[in-house]
């Protein structure tokens, strides 16, 4: 039978209005990134050189207005769309993007260890996708140029003076994009994706390909899109957001807290170097590592996901009494 979701929407309805909250979070992330860019100096909008640009922003004084543009034009561009789309889809109920009580200290446990062993198997794909993309000039010196100015980002946003400052960044640039970028990529996107098209590794894969698309990376796409691929089987194998939030935090937290680190010692801080060049068969011996994690952590899993999947056919009693049960137990449980 052809997928709906709670609120009775097909598929492509759903992806209708994805991409309609999606415009408007463009539209509002716009209109907060430039309202606050005045605040740093009337001008800035007459300022037509790209680098001359990024010097003002990146200006000392301007430091934490940046701040906050970044954390609220990624909350209206991601959670904003997202929170709109699961109200008119699913309902005002958050359980649906998988927000709910059901985990354990051992589940976010097994998922750090997951996205440490993530890392190492990540790491040796920027060193393969650079020997690529250098067999192509124009593609490369674009690449570099991205690197550039995303690591003048990094260092400008990471120079955090002292302690108050350091547990603000832990909010606003570790924990506010771990959990709006969660809350799109898995909460919507993959959800929508792997319900609708019944095809997990799919809906997984897209969505992944997505969230390393965004990161605006030629170097790094092949390893963010590692990184996507496994926190969308954390939470595939959980159902539960939160595990994917905190995993997601706490390896932001360990790279700001490296950097902040390099900056109380002053040393020079070089985004690119801090994480140590790892030999492909120590990537290899990541990759094995994933696969005993994700055994583990499916195990760990198996009484909570199964909760979450009985409230999931109560709510769909509760939420849609006139439709059939049968149905909706199908729609929810083709992902197995």
């Amino acid at each position: 039978m052809e997928y709906k979701s709670v609120k009775g929407f097909t598929g492509w309805a759903q992806l209708g209005f994805l991409f309609a909250f999606l415009g408007l979070g463009f539209i509002l992330a716009g209109g907060v990134q430039y309202f606050i860019s005045l605040k740093m100096t009337p001008s800035i909008s007459l300022v037509k050189d790209t680098s001359a640009l990024m010097k003002i922003m990146l200006a000392p004084q301007n430091i934490n207005l940046v701040r906050a543009s970044q954390v609220l034009g990624t909350m209206m561009l991601l959670f904003v769309p997202a929170l709109l789309w699961s109200y008119v889809s699913n309902g005002k109920n958050m359980f649906w993007l998988g927000f709910n009580k059901y985990l354990n200290v051992w589940q976010i446990f097994a998922g750090f260890l997951i996205m440490y062993a993530a890392a190492l198997a990540a790491a040796p794909l920027q060193d393969i996708t650079k020997s690529i993309v250098a067999y192509f000039p124009a593609i490369n010196n674009a690449a570099l140029q991205m690197e550039h100015e995303y690591n003048e980002q990094v260092v400008a946003l990471s120079n955090l003076k002292n302690w108050p400052e350091y547990f603000l960044a832990l909010v606003i640039m570790a924990f506010c994009p771990a959990l709006f970028e969660e809350v799109f990529f898995r909460g919507v996107v993959q959800n929508l994706f792997i319900k609708w098209w019944k095809a997990p590794l799919t809906g997984i894969f897209i969505s992944a390909f997505i969230f390393s698309l965004i990161h605006n990376s030629i170097y790094l796409f092949a390893s963010r899109l590692l990184l996507g691929y496994v926190l969308g089987l954390m939470y595939y194998y959980t159902k539960n957001i939160w595990i994917n939030i905190i995993a997601h935090f706490l390896n932001n937290a360990v790279a700001l807290t490296i950097l902040f680190k390099s900056g109380l010692r002053h040393e020079i801080i070089d985004p690119q170097k801090l994480d140590p060049p790892v030999h492909w068969t120590i990537g290899l011996a990541g990759v094995a590592a994933l696969v005993v994690l994700f055994i583990w952590l499916q195990k760990l899993s198996v009484i909570n996901k199964a909760k979450i999947e009985a409230k999931e056919n109560l709510l769909l009693v509760a939420e849609n009494p006139f439709g059939s049960f049968s149905n909706n137990k199908t729609n929810m449980h083709g992902v197995k």
